[in-house]
């Protein structure tokens, strides 16, 4: 993959992270904090539950902050595809959270998108070994 293309996944990439990010740290702050929104009742009764929500989403959004900003390398793809890894197989085995807060389009939204970038990732990181291993012969 040539760099041109590659910055641009990392960039879409990011700019995802950080939209889907900083909606569900938004949705964690108003069910922990002020019993609003989805997450709400699943928080109602255990507002400290939400650390893990808000450490999630605001690690994904430090992560696509970062990445925007940072100068493009074939090996951010391995990372990303990984961080995506994680987060769809969250996602998957939390389903039920979904369920419960009355979110299943966003689960399937961001579920999909995920391993859609586990995929782009994986083939853009395979074309540029295909493409490094061509060049130095």
């Amino acid at each position: 993959m040539s760099p041109f293309y590659g910055n641009l996944l990392v960039r879409l990439n990011a700019g995802f992270l950080m939209l889907a990010s900083a909606g569900g740290l938004l949705t964690d702050v108003a069910g922990s904090f002020f019993g609003r929104g989805p997450e709400a009742i699943l928080l109602g009764d255990a507002p400290g539950t939400g650390i893990g929500f808000i450490e999630a989403h605001g690690l994904a959004l430090i992560i696509g902050m970062t990445l925007w900003r940072i100068a493009y390398s074939r090996t951010w793809h391995a990372l990303l595809a990984a961080v995506h890894v994680l987060l769809g197989t969250a996602n998957l085995l939390f389903w039920q959270f979904f369920i419960a807060a009355d979110l299943l389009a966003v689960g399937y939204a961001t579920t999909a998108a995920h391993w859609l970038f586990v995929v782009a990732h994986l083939a853009a990181l395979a074309g540029s070994a295909r493409l490094a291993a061509a060049s130095s012969h």
